[in-house]
């Protein structure tokens, strides 16, 4: 393996992140009251891909711990369906992530989603593992769950260090 590179993160925004999926967070332009005007709802801020004959979308919750070091050396996909992030903690976390296809290294893009983000990568985007920057730090997983195979890897032939805004 080589050297590792430097991957400066960037914020998450709508726009910059639209490739490889859908942010999570409260959107006014998507917002209706429901129950008596007690509850402002925000409106299909993602959509959920189960892809397949059986497939099905399940909730899950995650415990991550950070990567220490902070040195990313593989990717992953899920061919057959989207997963979502959503953070119950309120702790930032990292989304490292490259465009469908064959992993081409070089498109690699670092995002940092704030607590009160989440993020829904499409079927078929390439992504590191998760990558939470607290001990102990909770996410609600929503993912496909059905028969065939939904979980690719890769080794990178160059490790990723990823560089937080306002690091050198």
């Amino acid at each position: 393996m080589s050297q590792p590179r430097a991957l400066r993160v960037q914020p998450l925004t709508p726009d910059a992140f639209a490739a490889f999926g859908q942010i999570i967070e409260r959107d006014a332009s998507r917002a209706f009251p429901i129950n008596q005007g007690r509850t402002e709802r925000f409106h299909a801020l993602a959509q959920v891909e189960a892809l397949g004959e059986g497939a099905q979308g399940i909730l899950s919750i995650f415990r991550g711990q950070p990567l220490e070091p902070l040195v990313i050396t593989m990717m992953e996909r899920h061919p057959q369906g989207s997963q979502a992030f959503v953070p119950m903690n309120g702790q930032a976390f990292l989304a490292v992530v490259a465009p469908p296809g064959e992993l081409d290294e070089s498109r690699v893009e670092g995002f940092l989603v704030q607590g009160h983000q989440g993020v829904n990568y499409r079927a078929g985007t390439w992504h590191a593992p998760l990558l939470p920057l607290e001990p102990d730090s909770d996410y609600l997983v929503v993912d496909r769950q059905g028969p065939g195979n939904n979980c690719d890897e890769q080794t990178l032939s160059q490790p990723i260090i990823p560089v937080l805004p306002g690091k050198a």
